[in-house]
């Protein structure tokens, strides 16, 4: 009789090992539905656009993008948080989401660190200070005489309260003591627009959703927020050896799902994403785009986004910025 339990115990961990193998096996046996907290055609998508074929192929399944903008990437984070955690559900986690909103936001209906459990990086790519060309300005010298002479201050576009490059612009205004006014958009596209047509004079713009608007002329570059120039950009002088010491802000962007993830899941994803970041196709076209891929594990992925959630909410509180 006392072998019973004990046969039980081991026929129901059996099962659970082989219910473990053959979801580890047959995942993915649908679609899978990937998360873009902004508008389509700003940087997030363009990122998310061109892993989703290489992936696709390698999972055996179509990555479908959906994009779910608005509340800072809130409504997007909010929705794939609260998702089964089956590996269905995934989302483009970026400085926003996953660094600033905690520091942003009193109160959030999911946690950044709980709610979510981190795949691997995607990319990162620097900002670019730009002007509309009627703007009297080709240098951040030039940039900084005009601005100081506008009465009432400067008016500046960014994708959203507290994107990556609302922050950068309120680490600019700390580091040069302008006078700037912050006018928040819904999405990188029609803050990019605005600024190219006229109706606001200048943004920091993500690299992947400026660069077509620059070499058109339609944007005039000022200056890239990185250490060294951007290939690709070169041709842009980094804010750095204009005279703004040590001024570096990226943008990044990694892959999350619901926290609760299978870890086999977890791996399998992980593997596809890296795989397709090390591909030619992708790195050509990142390389076109001025964004860095940066593969990791999901370990380094929060490594990464703690470190950046203490950095910029230092930049947060310094600048008094609270979305609610």
């Amino acid at each position: 009789m006392h072998c019973i339990p004990v046969l039980v115990r081991r026929t129901l961990a059996l099962l659970a090992f082989t219910a473990a193998t053959a979801s580890a096996q047959t995942y993915p046996a649908r679609p899978i539905e990937w998360v873009v907290p902004y508008p389509a055609g700003g940087g997030s998508d363009v990122v998310a656009r061109a892993l989703t074929e290489t992936m696709g192929k390698a999972l055996g399944q179509p990555l479908i993008i959906n994009n779910k903008p608005g509340a800072a990437t809130n409504i997007g984070a909010e929705y794939v948080a609260h998702a089964k955690a089956d590996g269905y559900t995934l989302l483009t986690g970026d400085t926003a989401t996953l660094a600033a909103n905690p520091a942003l936001y009193s109160k959030l209906s999911y946690s950044a660190e709980k709610d979510l459990a981190p795949i691997g990086l995607l990319a990162r790519f620097p900002m670019i200070l730009v002007v509309n060309p009627a703007v009297p300005a080709k240098n951040l010298a030039e940039f900084t005489a005009w601005a100081k002479t506008q009465k009432g201050g400067v008016s500046y576009a960014t994708p959203g309260a507290g994107s990556p490059h609302h922050l950068a612009t309120e680490l600019f205004r700390g580091k040069t003591g302008l006078n700037l006014v912050h006018v928040p958009y819904r999405g990188a596209a029609p803050a990019v627009q605005d600024v190219a047509g006229g109706q606001l004079p200048f943004m920091f713009v993500d690299t992947a959703s400026g660069m077509a608007f620059i070499n058109a002329g339609r944007l005039r570059a000022i200056g890239i927020a990185s250490p060294q120039r951007v290939k690709n950009f070169e041709t842009i002088p980094t804010l750095d050896e204009q005279g703004l010491k040590g001024f570096e802000a990226y943008a990044w962007q990694g892959l999350a799902a619901p926290a609760g993830t299978p870890a086999d899941v977890v791996a399998k994803l992980n593997k596809a994403l890296v795989d397709a970041l090390n591909s030619t196709p992708v790195k050509a076209r990142f390389q076109v785009l001025g964004l860095e891929p940066t593969p990791s594990t999901p370990a380094q992925m929060a490594s990464y986004a703690k470190a950046e959630r203490e950095k910029w909410a230092q930049v947060i509180r310094d600048s008094g910025i609270k979305l609610d």
